[in-house]
């Protein structure tokens, strides 16, 4: 599985790359996780807001840092489709 936290390194994005380790890690997943601060990259997803979720190469959340419950079920339904 691939994350991807897209943000230039903004509070908001920091935040998210925390619970998505978290997350991953409460769940006992091996996951590649990245976190993207390059505007020119973060750019090609068409985003508005920062920070961005990507997994899997689909983008998830835009604007806003989602609560564990949601990022667990978008985790784990990643991970059932692989």
């Amino acid at each position: 599985m691939v994350i991807k936290i897209l943000g230039p390194g903004c509070p908001s994005c920091e935040q998210l790359e925390k619970e998505v380790r978290e997350v991953v890690q409460e769940l006992n997943l091996a996951a590649d996780i990245e976190h993207i601060r390059d505007l020119k990259e973060i750019s090609k997803y068409g985003m508005v807001a920062t920070p961005g979720l990507v997994i899997n190469k689909k983008l998830v959340s835009v604007g806003r840092v989602p609560n564990k419950n949601q990022l667990k079920d978008w985790i784990l339904k990643a991970v059932n489709k692989t």
